[in-house]
């Protein structure tokens, strides 16, 4: 990690009454629509977003799942997605401080999400993440007894498809640690995770789709 975390939150503590705004380029919406799109939430699942800055993955998803759980070290980024659930009436979504290897949370998360935020860890510290997303509790699957991890895991993020550019605009070296693709692919599969599908929005920004692999094959 280039910046500690207290840097990354303050930093973006005080970007966050704009960053909404300024979040604007089609790559990032093209993002976080297919974060959402893929992370296809049942009406009874609780959905754990991590690095939820304002709340938009979060409140996106929260009218079609049954609780959504928003976590960011940043508080000035939690104000900002409080007082937008707040404006919009919305009673179904929680937001906390924790990180994406200490969520602060120990409830059921079937479903986990991620958008244009993990890249700010370096590789080790992103296997080490994702280990943590694996190991959270899902609930019972169909046909057993025990908890499993979670159902589905959808990351939105800056990643290499191919040779990084520093003059793109997604990556900033001073800041940034983006992943290539194959090394995210195989952090999920150790992880216990098949990756049914990696949606390429740029040449630096995709989206993989993980789906948790249960004895017999892929749960659905």
């Amino acid at each position: 990690m280039k910046k500690t975390i207290a840097e990354h939150a303050a930093r973006f503590s005080e970007a966050a009454a704009d960053y909404d705004e300024d979040q604007n380029s089609e790559e990032y919406e093209a993002c976080a629509g297919l974060v959402i799109r893929r992370a296809a939430p049942a009406g009874t699942d609780t959905v754990l977003d991590l690095g939820t800055g304002t709340g938009a993955i979060a409140l996106a998803l929260s009218a079609d799942a049954g609780r959504v759980v928003g976590r960011d070290v940043s508080e000035g980024m939690l104000e900002q997605a409080r007082g937008k659930a707040a404006d919009r009436g919305v009673e179904n979504v929680e937001f906390g401080r924790g990180e994406f290897r200490a969520p602060e949370y120990d409830g059921e998360a079937q479903v986990v999400t991620s958008n244009f935020a993990l890249h700010h860890l370096a590789d080790e510290e992103k296997r080490e993440a994702i280990e943590t997303w694996a190991a959270l509790d899902g609930g019972v699957a169909p046909s057993r007894s025990d908890s499993v991890g979670p159902r589905r895991i959808v990351l939105g993020d800056v990643m290499f498809f191919g040779e990084p550019d520093p003059e793109e605009p997604f990556y900033s070296p001073e800041v940034d640690d983006p992943a290539t693709v194959g090394t995210l692919v195989d952090y999920f599969t150790d992880a216990g995770y098949a990756v049914t599908q990696v949606d390429r929005v740029h040449d630096q920004v995709g989206v993989i789709t993980a789906e948790r692999v249960v004895s017999g094959g892929r749960e659905s």
